[in-house]
């Protein structure tokens, strides 16, 4: 299992860092395919990845991305509009086989997934996105490594949380810091080419702090879907670590915060 794990991860590492360093197109293709699937993963929790609503879903995901791609982010407000109006036809033209809840919860998939993971992309088409990018794995994979090893040779302390009993506060703790100190190191080596686009070191580092705040919170809201609908795992597609929502539900939350981070501060 360990074996299978590892050698997945690292094939996954290997495909993340290819898709970044190429960047667009074929990163934006890769954000889709993986949007898409992570989108089936979770509308299959909720029953409804093989309906109209949740191909209504996948089209408006293809639409998001169609709009990034031609760098029509300025038409973000109307899509976003647009594709509340279809479902709330199809709920319409269809009642009673949907309830509103069901409609809410294929729109929120849409945010989600498709427009919170397409902040990747996003980041990557800064100024110095090849470099700031980063901190989105940093955040996330390296503060998921650091507060597993913490958590396992020094977690005494539960997490005041029934989502994941196994995670302890010294774990949270040592993730938020690791991810500190591997985002410190990063942009000291990179330092020049960071600061060439406004970025210091202590700035980097505060980021992959939050970052790693936030993909803990991503981490256990993910596992919280998962506990509403009782399932263990999204999916399998990711040999050792479960679906695409399992391995990128962290990415999810530090994706947007690089994005806002480096965008408007």
């Amino acid at each position: 299992m360990f074996i299978e794990r590892l050698i997945s991860g690292i094939i996954l590492v290997i495909l993340t860092i290819a898709a970044i360093w190429v960047g667009h197109p074929i990163l934006l293709g890769v954000v889709c395919i993986v949007s898409l699937i992570g989108q089936f993963e979770l509308y299959r929790v909720l029953k409804l990845e093989k309906n109209v609503l949740g191909i209504a879903g996948y089209i408006a995901t293809i639409g998001y991305e169609l709009l990034l791609l031609y760098n029509k982010e300025n038409y973000m407000q109307v899509f976003v509009f647009s594709v509340m109006l279809v479902f709330m036809a199809i709920y319409v033209i269809l009642y009673p086989k949907y309830t509103f809840k069901e409609i809410a919860m294929v729109f929120v998939g849409v945010v989600y997934v498709t427009m919170m993971l397409s902040s990747l992309y996003q980041t990557r088409c800064m100024d110095g996105g090849i470099y700031l990018v980063w901190i989105v794995f940093i955040s996330a994979w390296g503060s998921d490594t650091c507060a597993y090893c913490v958590g396992k040779f020094f977690g005494k302390h539960k997490l005041p949380s029934k989502l994941s009993p196994k995670k302890t506060i010294e774990g949270c703790t040592g993730g938020v810091i690791g991810a500190m100190i591997i985002a410190a190191i990063y942009a000291y080596i990179f330092k020049d080419n960071l600061e060439m686009h406004g970025c210091s070191i202590a700035l980097f580092t505060i980021v992959g702090g939050l970052g790693a705040i936030c993909s803990q919170i991503g981490d256990l809201a993910a596992s919280a879907i998962k506990r509403n609908y009782q399932v263990k795992d999204y999916g399998t597609l990711i040999p050792g670590h479960g679906g695409i929502m399992d391995r990128f539900d962290s990415i999810l939350f530090t994706a947007p915060l690089a994005f806002i981070f480096f965008k408007f501060i």
